[in-house]
């Protein structure tokens, strides 16, 4: 007996007479549309999993209980707070302290958490939930958002452990920064949400704050900081990388390629992002240009932590130079690494795209590093995600140039902002009118969705071919 046979299926148009099953009819159809979609396109599992639970979040912001003045919000703002929330963005058409009640604010705080375990992850929890089981291709599918940490049975396994880890990251993060918040004179419930509060944000690459002039007041505090950064880097490398590294410690011999590559092209980036930030800013008397030399390089260091995903801010971005808001543009749509609570086309596919141009310009016909050969697949995936992404990127801009009618690098900010799910704002967001706070709310979710879900797919979708056309080479450059 097959596993599609080991259960039977209710047929559509049959309806119980009984009113008292009609729960059980309705659990048990859903069980089985979802136990079809796990098995024919996990993919659209996915998207319809982040969807149903950014829709859940946006009905719980509407109500009145979730605004501090007991009014319903607006569906617009209600939804893109939510979208924000659970893609792990930051973006904020309203004040987090001041419109969001202790209620809203535990709504947000869940949905951080929620979205930070990722669409696949996601799909395969509900799919878990109702189903009982995944199917052959759901797991393929979570295994690959893991980077094959695992075999193919252990599955169910790995996803607890990506919640396990989460959690007490985030819990160690918060007993790192509650003591902080008291001793700064906050009461000992109010350091405890604050505290918990930033270490779900910190880790998750979300960069929401429940103070209402974010953490601008603590620029020079290192015990707010130092973890702040640590737990959006932690999250930025994202879950495969934190397995291998807890299961096989700074062993460089130990460690995947995936793992090598992401930790090492996240530190490049970050080093060569301090160093350019500081230097662009150095002079600059209203952000950084006034300061000591120690709170200048802590504000360098900062910036390029939080500009590849982190959406935490020490200086108003309104205030930068125009050219440290393109070397911004450019950190941001990056992003971090894969199957990370960070967001971008990830560092992995920047690796694999320079390895290609490396190994053209020295006429290699493979593409290798570190004793190994990455394969064509792959490369084509790179690719697909880089137009993918720059493809929503220019098609929201020019949307929101149209609605909005600001210039060029405020708008194009706010874009990569939004798609790389950062949460940096030029304060564009709390400006625009609703048509385009539903353009950068469908583009949150599509970047947080849209890049890693097709990067699966197509790395999983292998058609037979029984025949092979003439190859032929246009001309290239």
């Amino acid at each position: 007996m097959t596993e599609r046979q080991s259960r039977p299926r209710i047929p559509a148009s049959w309806h119980p007479a009984d009113p008292e099953r009609e729960g059980l009819w309705i659990f048990t159809r859903l069980r089985d549309f979802i136990d079809d979609i796990a098995n024919t396109s996990p993919a659209r599992l996915a998207l319809t999993a982040f969807a149903a639970v950014c829709l859940v979040f946006t009905f719980l912001l509407m109500m009145p209980f979730s605004s501090a003045d007991g009014t319903a919000t607006p569906i617009h703002q209600a939804m893109f707070t939510a979208v924000s929330a659970v893609c792990v963005t930051g973006l904020t058409v309203v004040s987090t302290a001041a419109h969001w009640s202790f209620v809203g604010q535990l709504v947000i705080l869940v949905g951080i958490f929620v979205g930070g375990l990722g669409t696949l992850t996601l799909a395969s929890l509900l799919a878990l939930m109702v189903s009982k089981k995944l199917g052959v291709r759901g797991k393929l599918i979570a295994q690959e958002a893991m980077n094959n940490a695992g075999r193919l049975g252990e599955v169910g396994t790995l996803l607890r452990i990506v919640i396990a880890t989460s959690v007490v990251i985030e819990g160690t993060l918060a007993l790192a920064l509650i003591p902080r918040f008291m001793i700064l004179g906050e009461p000992f419930w109010q350091a405890v949400w604050h505290g918990v509060f930033y270490s779900i944000s910190s880790f998750n690459n979300a960069g929401f704050t429940p103070h209402s002039d974010g953490i601008v007041p603590y620029e020079t505090d290192l015990w707010i900081l130092i973890p702040l950064m640590l737990g959006v880097f932690l999250g930025s490398l994202g879950f495969p990388v934190v397995m291998v590294l807890q299961q096989n410690g700074l062993n460089w011999k130990k460690w995947n390629l995936h793992t090598k590559l992401t930790i090492q092209v996240s530190f490049i980036l970050l080093g060569a992002g301090a160093v350019l930030w500081g230097l662009m800013e150095w002079d600059n008397v209203r952000t950084i240009g006034p300061m000591d030399l120690g709170d200048k390089i802590t504000h360098s260091l900062f910036a390029s932590v939080m500009t590849r995903s982190g959406g935490f801010n020490l200086v108003e971005q309104n205030h930068m130079e125009s050219t440290t808001m393109l070397l911004s543009d450019a950190l941001m749509f990056a992003g971090g690494g894969s199957a990370s609570t960070a967001g971008g086309i990830k560092v992995t596919t920047i690796a694999v795209m320079f390895l290609a141009i490396v190994a053209e310009a020295r006429g290699d016909a493979d593409v290798k590093v570190y004793g190994r050969t990455i394969p064509q697949g792959a490369m084509r995936v790179a690719i697909s995600v880089i137009v993918a992404g720059a493809t929503l990127v220019s098609v929201s801009a020019f949307l929101l140039l149209h609605i909005s009618g600001a210039s060029l690098d405020r708008v194009l900010f706010e874009t990569i902002s939004a798609f790389a799910t950062v949460g940096l704002s030029t304060n564009l967001s709390a400006e625009l009118p609703p048509s385009g706070v539903y353009v950068l709310t469908a583009l949150m979710f599509a970047g947080r969705v849209g890049t890693v879900t097709l990067a699966a797919g197509l790395a999983l979708r292998q058609r037979s071919q029984l025949y092979h056309y003439p190859e032929e080479r246009p001309i290239i450059g």
